[in-house]
C-alpha cells in the first residue's frame, strides 16, 4: 500500500510543477508578446493560448489528484534581459525547453492517459522550441539534466 502511495505522490509532485511550468510560461509569453516582432506575434500568441489551456487543465488534474493547485507568483525573473525581439524569441525557446524538462518528468513519473497527455504536451513544447530556436536536441526537456545543471530543480523556478 505505501508503494501505490508513494507512486501518487509522485505524480501529484509531478503534476503540480508542471502546473507551475505552466503558469511561468503563461507570465513569460506575456514578456514575449510585448516584445516580439510583428512577424512572429501570432505565433506568440498561439503559444500563450496553448499554455493557458494546458495550465487550465492541469488545475482540473491537480484537484482530480486530491491536490490543491500551486497558484502563480505574481511575477517571475527573467533568465536573461528581454529588450527586444531577438531577446524575446531566444526567451520563447528558452521557456519551452523548460516546459518540455517538466513534462518529462510528467511521463516518467505517471502512467496511462496521464502519461499520454504529458508526452503530448512534451513533444508539443518541444516543437515550440525548434521551432523559435531553429535548433532540436535528440531528447527534448532531457538536455539540461546531462551536465551540472542536473541538480537543478525539475520545476523551473523562473520565467
Amino acid at each position: 500500500m505505501n508503494e501505490a502511495r508513494e507512486t501518487e505522490n509522485r505524480e501529484l509532485r509531478a503534476l503540480q510543477a508542471a502546473l507551475a511550468a505552466e503558469h511561468a510560461a503563461v507570465y513569460g509569453y506575456g514578456v514575449v508578446g510585448g516584445r516580439i516582432g510583428k512577424e512572429r506575434r501570432t505565433e506568440a500568441r498561439t503559444a500563450y493560448d496553448a499554455h493557458r489551456a494546458r495550465r487550465d487543465a492541469l488545475v482540473r488534474e491537480v484537484r482530480d489528484a486530491g491536490g490543491e493547485p500551486v497558484a502563480a507568483a505574481a511575477g517571475y525573473a527573467l533568465p536573461f534581459p528581454v529588450p527586444d525581439a531577438a531577446a524575446a524569441v531566444r526567451f520563447a525557446a528558452e521557456l519551452e525547453g523548460r516546459v518540455a524538462g517538466v513534462y518529462a518528468d510528467l511521463v516518467r513519473d505517471s502512467g496511462g492517459e496521464r502519461r499520454r497527455g504529458a508526452a503530448e504536451a512534451m513533444r508539443e513544447a518541444a516543437v515550440r522550441s525548434v521551432r523559435w530556436s531553429g535548433r532540436s536536441v535528440a531528447f527534448p526537456g532531457l538536455a539540461e539534466r546531462a551536465g551540472p545543471a542536473s541538480k537543478a530543480p525539475a520545476s523551473p523556478p523562473t520565467a
